[in-house]
């Protein structure tokens, strides 16, 4: 089975370093492809993937590194763990690797990724998110905090696809979940990732700092989005005071991948966390004051920063 794990930052390294496992259980059965470019995919062609967790780390080889384009051969399994906006220039690069029975799982922030992916290739394409504290260290190095993981993936026309794939994430050791109704699960993420990540940029400061100085900014964010969750039949009420609970228990240090990406002056997901919202919220009349003023107030930051959002 060949399976390629697409992008190898905080969330493809790990999964990528942990489906390593199966290769190395039975290495004429599954072959590990990572897809990836730059310094850090050099680093784990030459050593490997390095993990460090809370309590111990590991390093893991795959069967081979390359880039999108030079990628050959039709795949079984792809892991997109790309961000939101570099979705369509990847699978545009590797249709020449995808078959009709190819499964697709894009894990990039965002509830209709799987849409996005459909209108290019013909696949069975999934849709899924995952739940994970983690990044890039150094090149070769995935730093994760916390104990949280879980990967959530479905589609009710490929039940015994997405039960496949929960079987081999279960066989690396990692936590996954196969949902029939897989739209409110990316949503109770996206609940989550978005007020965060929103909060986390507009007042530079981690998770939990953000929870207990701006308590009533992170609850009226939360209950922004839930109020655009529910014009689409998705009842989100009930974890606004789980995503706030979780917020308050994470690592004192643990932050957004979007704020990480304004602190670095890297192109970030505003628009797929925040102006979506936004824009959904302007469409279906449904007022979100608080998501409207930091997305704006982060898009001028971006654009006197000359950063793409």
């Amino acid at each position: 089975m060949r399976i390629a794990i697409v992008g190898i930052g905080g969330v493809g390294g790990y999964i990528g370093a942990k489906f390593c496992a199966l290769r190395e259980a039975n290495p004429e059965k599954y072959e590990i492809v990572f897809i990836a470019r730059g310094d850090h995919a050099e680093a784990v062609k030459a050593q490997g993937i390095t993990v460090i967790e809370d309590e111990g780390s590991f390093t893991a080889m795959p069967s081979s590194v390359v880039t999108a384009e030079t990628a050959e051969g039709a795949f079984d399994l792809i892991l997109l763990c790309v961000k939101s906006y570099d979705i369509a220039p990847t699978v545009a690069s590797l249709r020449k690797n995808i078959r009709p029975d190819t499964v697709i799982i894009p894990f990039a922030n965002g509830v209709a990724n799987d849409a996005a992916v459909r209108e290019m290739v013909e696949a069975k394409v999934l849709n899924g998110c995952v739940y994970i504290l983690s990044h890039i260290d150094a090149p070769g190095v995935i730093r994760k905090q916390g104990k949280v993981f879980a990967a959530i993936f479905g589609h009710p026309g490929y039940i015994g696809e997405s039960l496949h794939v929960g079987y081999l994430f279960k066989d690396a050791g990692m936590r996954a979940m196969t949902p029939e109704a897989i739209e409110p699960a990316l949503w109770k993420k996206y609940l989550f990732i978005s007020a965060f990540a929103t909060l986390t940029s507009y007042y530079d400061m981690p998770i939990r700092q953000v929870h207990e100085a701006h308590f009533a900014d992170a609850e009226a964010a939360l209950q922004e989005i839930a109020a655009v969750a529910a014009t689409r039949g998705i009842d989100l009420s009930g974890e606004v005071a789980k995503a706030l609970e979780t917020a308050a228990g994470l690592p004192a240090e643990a932050s957004t991948s979007m704020h990480l990406d304004f602190q670095h002056r890297h192109r970030t997901e505003l628009e797929t966390l925040t102006g979506y919202i936004v824009r959904e919220g302007q469409s279906l009349g449904v007022a979100v004051p608080r998501m409207g003023r930091m997305y704006h107030a982060l898009k001028k930051r971006l654009e006197e920063e000359g950063i793409e959002a």
